[in-house]
């Protein structure tokens, strides 16, 4: 761990600081300017982002920063280890890949009906119609969406959620997908990032993309509502595409009857109650996860590399945090304008994958090595299952 100075706190850093670039840095430093801040722990896949970088845990006293959370409000990852085994799998995956693509929408998708919980395995009713029940206290800028909103759960979304299908070192498959809040969780947030920028106490910030709100005035409790609500949709999610990832899954290998175990499911992007120091702050993770003692992780690769299965090690220093993924080390228009699509198929030999110019900005080598981001937090998570990829879809 490096620690650089910082106005109000030091940046305790869990990457080389010659490796992040100097817009990331900066932006490191102006998360320290911000009166209420209690602490920077920054990741090793920490790179540019909007206001706050992505990979970075802030605490703050009293306070929360929408920007330091992100537009894709809940983002995270869900995974689930099967009974089935290599021994299981033919040697063409390409027939499972379109049953996934056309059971779950992908890109700007939605489903053409909304699906209906009460035909997946394990939803509590009770729960979802009240969750339903909530939208009509969000925010008046989406009241609009409910209809999109509706359709669009249980469906991934482009860039760099995914869903795949992966082996471990004991050949075991698992299951892995990433996506969060979908269209309403990135309204709610522009809507609410605009309103704390809006606010006088905001206005002698360095950079107004760090505009608090405030505990005990009706804009944080606005935000806090919306907040956690779009955090439950993104939960909800990637509960509905693994159910529907799962049955896909049941009818390919009806044979092998498949059994699915204990789900692991973590948020990267989110804002959480925490005590530290005996403290009570307000942690926000914006590209990162929660790694407290024991708790576990998922640490996913770029497409076509490896994904981790973790433990957390509660280390306190980062806020019980850990990174959520390798870390883009080039722009999407960057990585488009230095690959082909010769060197997607050759990055991605082996995975059954779209191959075609359209995902030319996700290829492994926009992102930092895998490796080294893990080796780089060994005293933040260890690792309980290493995972090659066999089949990712992605919009």
């Amino acid at each position: 761990m490096h620690e650089l100075p910082g106005r109000h706190v030091p940046i305790r850093l869990w990457a080389d600081p010659d490796t992040v670039e100097p817009q990331a840095l900066q932006q490191l430093y102006n998360v320290t300017t911000i009166p209420q801040v209690a602490g920077v722990a920054v990741m090793p896949d920490v790179h540019l982002g909007i206001g706050a970088t992505v990979g970075s845990v802030i605490a703050l006293r009293g306070a929360v920063c929408p920007a330091a959370v992100g537009v894709d409000i809940g983002c995270g990852m869900t995974a689930v280890r099967t009974s089935l085994t290599a021994k299981d799998l033919p040697d063409d995956l390409s027939h499972l890949r379109h049953r996934i693509e056309r059971a779950i929408p992908v890109g700007r998708g939605a489903h053409e009906n909304p699906v209906d919980p009460a035909k997946l395995h394990g939803f509590d009713q009770h729960r979802w119609k009240a969750f339903w029940r909530e939208f009509d206290d969000l925010a008046p800028a989406v009241k609009a969406r409910r209809g999109r909103a509706l359709g669009q759960m249980g469906t991934l979304g482009s860039g760099n959620h995914f869903i795949e299908f992966c082996l471990d070192g004991e050949d075991r498959v698992w299951l892995m997908l990433h996506s969060g809040s979908r269209n309403i969780g990135k309204e709610l947030a522009d809507h609410h990032i605009g309103v704390a920028r809006g606010l006088a106490h905001n206005q002698g910030l360095v950079d107004r993309d760090l505009a608090v709100f405030l505990a005990h005035t009706p804009q944080m409790a606005d935000y806090r509502a919306d907040l956690f609500w779009a955090q439950e949709y993104a939960r909800y999610n990637r509960a509905v595409m693994m159910a529907l990832f799962q049955s896909v899954v049941g009818r390919e290998f009806k044979g092998a009857r498949p059994a699915f175990e204990q789900t692991i499911s973590c948020h990267h992007n989110y804002v959480a109650e925490e005590t530290y120091g005996g403290e009570e702050l307000l942690v926000t993770r914006k590209g990162a996860i929660r790694a407290g003692a024991g708790e576990f992780g998922i640490i996913p690769g770029s497409m076509g590399t490896r994904s981790y299965i973790v433990k957390g090690l509660g280390n306190t220093a980062a806020f019980n945090s850990a990174s959520h993924g390798a870390g883009r080390r080039m722009s999407r228009s960057q990585a488009k304008r230095t690959y082909t699509r010769t060197d997607l198929e050759r990055q991605t030999a082996g995975v059954e994958c779209r191959k075609d110019a359209g995902v030319i900005d996700e290829i492994p080598g926009a992102y930092k090595p895998i490796e080294k981001v893990m080796a780089a937090q060994t005293d933040l998570v260890e690792v309980v299952a290493e995972l090659r990829q066999l089949v990712c879809v992605k919009g």
